[in-house]
């Protein structure tokens, strides 16, 4: 994937706005899982939050700092604890002051094929928040908002003061989200999502990719998305028993190749979503129909 001529391309290293209460800082981590990088967010003004630091990159980090030199980051928010998202923390926070707040730690020895290798072992936050647990400084609020799926930790964070949502992984702004087993669990993910249809959100800024400006819509689509999956799944398995290699073949057969692992372990949290359904079984490596 060759992002070298997208428009981010110009804006890695750079605190750039993105409304009156949101600034955006991309990290220079392109990749097939990253899009254009990790999106490490600022919320305020003068006192700020940081929203996912990001990886422990010495230039990102080196940018962020001095980027905010000026001002007093109170508070270094976590939505969850992949490599791409948590590791800057240790660093901004020595060099801040700022209390590491957010998701709660999770890690686990195998999460699958991903190329921000797992989850980040060195998270160690000052505080855990919940479901509705918020914090604030002058001119803005973050409240949590649990959103397991994409990990069972998830958290987005609401800004009420611009009905804005940062969405972490949960919701992309450039592709759709990877639910790897053992801990990404569809079933949850799908439910997280249907918590958002009602909210008044007008805005996402998701870690990755564009803003989404008419999220309801969108949220809508990707739980369509889903839909479509499980029922070409529950087609193929209308023939006869199959390997998830030779689903993901004929499901993602459009797909770059490189991100047909993660795309297996889709398939799989659909599977075992599924099998927890009694609509499915498994033997040995092939799946079937009930």
């Amino acid at each position: 994937m060759d992002l070298s001529a997208h428009p981010d391309a110009a804006a890695w290293g750079r605190l750039v706005p993105r409304s009156p209460l949101v600034r955006r800082l991309l990290a220079h981590n392109p990749s097939p899982f990253t899009y254009t990088g990790t999106g490490t967010f600022v919320v305020g003004t003068g006192t700020v939050a940081v929203i996912d630091p990001g990886p422990a990159d010495p230039d990102h980090v080196g940018a962020l700092i001095a980027s905010l030199a000026s001002e007093t980051v109170s508070h270094i928010v976590i939505t969850h604890t992949h490599m791409d998202h948590s590791p800057a923390a240790p660093a901004l926070q020595a060099a801040t002051g700022a209390k590491i707040i957010g998701c709660a730690p999770l890690v686990l020895s195998d999460d699958g094929p991903r190329a921000d290798a797992g989850f980040d072992p060195s998270y160690a936050p000052d505080a855990i928040m919940a479901d509705g647990d918020s914090i604030s400084g002058p001119g803005w609020t973050l409240t949590a908002l649990a959103t397991p799926g994409h990990t069972s930790n998830h958290l987005c964070f609401a800004l009420p003061e611009e009905k804005a949502l940062f969405t972490g992984d949960h919701v992309m702004g450039w592709s759709t989200t990877v639910v790897a087993p053992p801990d990404g669990d569809m079933a949850a993910y799908m439910a997280s999502l249907k918590k958002l249809i009602d909210r008044d959100d007008v805005i996402y800024h998701p870690t990755h990719g564009e803003p989404v400006t008419d999220p309801q819509r969108f949220v809508r689509g990707l739980i369509t998305h889903r839909k479509q999956r499980e029922t070409q799944i529950l087609k193929l398995l209308a023939d006869g028993p199959q390997t998830i290699p030779a689903m993901v073949a004929v499901m993602y057969a459009m797909v770059d190749k490189r991100l047909h692992p993660a795309a297996g372990r889709s398939v799989l949290a659909h599977l075992i979503d599924l099998r927890n359904r009694a609509v499915v079984a498994a033997t040995a490596d092939r799946w079937q129909l009930a």
